[in-house]
């Protein structure tokens, strides 16, 4: 009698997005750990969706990247993966995502948190929600969660192209010049005393990536902080504009490197703030494009699924 093995589980984690302005209030709550937000604050919040069309991609670009990570695996093992995706704050959140998963008869699951760079308060918020809904589940599941992926050579060969092409689409004379800027999302400065890696491993993953490029001036900043009262880190993608104008820079290749989807960092954040304070230091600025669904992205998850399985036996 053939022994068929159950399906490995791959379940890929992403923030979350509201998905209407409906949803703005509840969604904003959730980040907050269920305190609830000034109406000020939600009505912020609620204009910026607004201007951005009411909604982000980010939700659909996950399961888009599911569905294609599906297919991968499937291509070269039918039947012994299965994909999942759960959300950090809001539907399908991670714990309503993990008992679908026990009851699909899976016990062995690989988590993937879509963000490449660790700190303990982004990855390790996931692998706590991941962890509190495992203990939930009897018997639980076995997880390997990968934290960490910056270094991956296959994320930096993507993102380096991805400047190349955003370079490119400068005005001629201003190519050969313009500045590569890389931001991620920035955290209170707290996480400095507890010797979170997050700073190192930007700083680390922005010098691999241009060192692909053969890039000699490169600059690494911050985007979206918090209005929570404590310091963030810095410096501030819309403060480091006015600096690089005043050296003279007239061009950026804006690379939001610490995101891999289209969602309001992204199409606010870049799109509409840093670009119109760009346009009023009379600067060029040009983002790379997202790894969203892409091709090139899902083989850089197809490989991290295989390395993490290989890695464990």
């Amino acid at each position: 009698m053939t022994h068929i093995s159950p399906p490995v589980g791959v379940f890929l984690l992403a923030y979350g997005t509201p998905e209407s302005l409906d949803d703005v209030e509840p969604y904003f709550t959730h980040i907050r750990g269920g305190r609830k937000p000034s109406p000020e604050a939600v009505a912020n919040l609620r204009e910026r969706y607004r201007l951005v069309g009411g909604r982000t991609p980010l939700k659909d670009l996950t399961f888009a990247t599911a569905d294609k990570l599906q297919a991968r695996l499937d291509a070269e093992a039918p039947g012994r993966y299965r994909v999942y995706v759960g959300m950090k704050h809001w539907h399908p959140f991670i714990a309503e995502t993990m008992p679908r998963i026990a009851a699909d008869g899976v016990r062995d699951v690989v988590a993937l948190a879509l963000a490449p760079h660790y700190s303990r308060m982004s990855i390790g918020g996931y692998r706590r929600y991941v962890d509190e809904a495992n203990a939930t589940l009897e018997p639980p599941l076995q997880i390997t969660f990968i934290e960490r992926w910056h270094d991956h050579p296959g994320f930096r060969r993507l993102i380096a192209d991805r400047i190349v092409a955003a370079r490119a689409e400068l005005p001629p004379a201003l190519r050969d010049q313009a500045l590569t800027l890389f931001s991620a999302h920035s955290l209170p400065e707290r996480i400095l005393s507890w010797n979170d890696p997050y700073p190192d491993e930007l700083r680390e993953s922005a010098a691999g990536i241009a060192g692909l490029l053969g890039l000699t001036d490169w600059r690494l900043c911050y985007q979206s902080a918090g209005m929570t009262g404590e310091p963030w880190l810095g410096p501030d993608i819309l403060d480091y504009l006015e600096e690089l104008h005043g050296e003279g820079v007239r061009a950026v290749v804006s690379a939001p490197f610490g995101f891999v989807a289209e969602h309001l960092e992204v199409l606010w954040d870049i799109d509409r703030e840093a670009q119109d304070k760009a346009a009023e230091l009379g600067m060029e600025l040009r983002r790379i494009r997202m790894p969203n669904a892409d091709d090139e992205f899902v083989d850089v998850l197809v490989s991290l699924v295989r390395d993490a399985l290989r890695q464990r036996v």
